[in-house]
């Protein structure tokens, strides 16, 4: 078994996450660890193992305001795109609580792509300068041909989606789409 799974495994069974796993910070609360989001491009580059670990422990429901901050997106836009709800959610940040699963996933998926993005511009030269979260905000909300004239964050509610949304992306560094 490899390092990354036992540690996955480890924290799993123990109920809480590991530093080395999640590679973030996190405090302790009377009922469970909490998590903070980190740099997006280290999100990209996490195992799955701690992904799913902090998927399935659930991210602070202030990541989605830092979120749309860093996008440059409203709250309202990125809520309605991963088809949360704004009361749900606005609750959740007051009561400083986590986000379930499934709204982490949601979540998650749109940092996973915004460090596909700077993964991608790192690849292809110089990064200096480039700001994926506003790139992937911009292009998230601009219809595609691929996609029938609709837009990719029209698509971002669903795992299916976000992975349809994340092969174009990887398409179009190939120049399928270009």
């Amino acid at each position: 078994m490899s390092s990354s799974k036992a540690l996955a495994k480890s924290a799993l069974a123990s109920g809480a996450v590991a530093a080395k796993v999640a590679r973030a910070p996190f405090a302790t609360t009377k009922a469970r660890p909490v998590i903070s989001v980190v740099d997006t491009p280290q999100i990209y580059r996490f195992d799955p193992q701690a992904r799913i670990v902090m998927i399935r422990q659930g991210i602070p429901a202030s990541t989605i305001s830092q979120l749309s901050a860093r996008m440059g997106m409203s709250k309202e836009s990125l809520l309605a795109s991963l088809g949360l709800s704004r009361a749900t959610i606005s609750r959740k940040e007051k009561d400083a609580a986590l986000l379930s699963k499934d709204e982490s996933e949601r979540v998650l998926g749109v940092e996973n792509l915004i460090g596909m993005v700077q993964s991608m511009v790192e690849q292809s030269g110089n990064p200096a300068g480039f700001d994926a979260a506003r790139w992937v905000a911009d292009w998230l909300s601009k219809p595609l041909p691929a996609l029938g004239g609709a837009t990719p964050a029209s698509y971002m509610d669903t795992f299916e989606g976000q992975k349809l949304v994340a092969d174009m992306l990887a398409m179009s560094q190939s120049g399928v789409y270009a």
